[in-house]
């Protein structure tokens, strides 16, 4: 199958139709019309096989999942979702792949409205690079630098079932089927916190979402804000069946340096926790306060009033 074959066969014309589309697939390059007094926001992330997914990851979960990373940086930003562009690179035109992997692909970018306007394929080690845009009220981004001393540290969701999810697909964890299917399925299928981004944008002083860990993700709040944290570990939200599967201290473990769980971190001033409550519950998604805001530059975790060490290492690009 030719290049141009294999575009017109699986993805042109295919998700959503937006008016802001003027030219999409087909020409040198889209164009799009930006609403007025809209930011733009633009992120890209590439996935690359046996580094970010498994050889034999089924190619529906990998279509899902390439797109929602990137909508969960769009989450964290408090964005819109509106276009994406997509790199494929393969080491062959397999049909059977092609059409699950575009129908993973093609659910989420219909759930959240994002149309496919343009990209790139070509021969080589099976890579994924999708560049999501999004849109934003001029001013009212989410970004990392905001955090103050005192506000309160918050999480989305629960953490680590999509690294356990992992472990277990690799053999080093086990689990009873029921466990096995929902921690794997939340590594495949991570949900990105759109909703939650834009209700945060006038509550939250930064943002974050949890790719590498949460260690190493506010990490970046911290240093970008110029402040430290204290996290106290028992407060992480831990699904049930994490708790099932394993000891508390290596839950909490996965929790803090899993990685790839795709919830947001946020911090929230105290004047702010009232309206936080309204805000995200409108957006139907369960939240936790795990530690807070204070001075220095340094991270402390805290453990039924003790100092805790995690027992896993985090995630590394290189």
């Amino acid at each position: 199958m030719k290049e141009f074959q294999l575009i017109e066969s699986f993805f042109k014309g295919r998700g959503p139709v937006r008016r802001d589309v003027t030219l999409g697939i087909g020409d040198d390059c889209a164009l799009v019309q930006p609403a007025e007094n809209k930011s733009l926001a633009i992120s890209c992330d590439t996935l690359v096989e046996n580094v970010h997914f498994l050889a034999d990851m089924p190619p529906k979960a990998l279509g899902y999942k390439a797109l929602a990373v990137n909508l969960s940086d769009l989450a964290a930003m408090g964005a819109e979702p509106a276009w994406m562009t997509l790199a494929l690179t393969l080491p062959e035109a397999d049909e059977a792949w092609l059409t699950d992997f575009s129908a993973g692909l093609f659910e989420i970018a219909d759930y959240y409205g994002i149309a496919l306007v343009g990209g790139d394929t070509t021969r080589g080690p099976k890579t994924i690079n999708i560049t999501v845009h999004g849109q934003v009220p001029q001013g009212k981004a989410l970004s990392r630098s905001g955090a103050k001393v005192g506000d309160w540290v918050y999480v989305t969701g629960t953490l680590g079932d999509s690294a356990l999810g992992l472990d277990i697909l690799r053999g080093r964890q086990q689990a009873s089927a029921e466990n096995s299917a929902y921690l794997i399925d939340r590594h495949y299928r991570p949900t990105p916190r759109v909703l939650a981004g834009q209700a945060l944008r006038a509550l939250a002083s930064s943002a974050i979402d949890l790719s590498d860990g949460l260690m190493s993700d506010i990490g970046h709040v911290l240093k970008a804000s110029g402040v430290g944290a204290t996290i106290e570990v028992g407060l992480l939200p831990l699904s049930a069946a994490m708790r099932d599967t394993v000891p508390l201290e290596l839950g909490l473990s996965y929790a803090l340096k899993g990685g790839e769980d795709y919830e947001l971190l946020f911090t929230v001033s105290e004047a702010q926790k009232g309206a936080l409550e309204t805000s995200l519950g409108h957006a139907g998604v369960k939240f936790v306060k795990v530690g807070q805001i204070c001075a220095g530059d340094k991270l402390k975790l805290r453990h039924e009033g003790e100092a805790f060490t995690p027992l896993l290492d985090g995630f590394e690009h290189f």
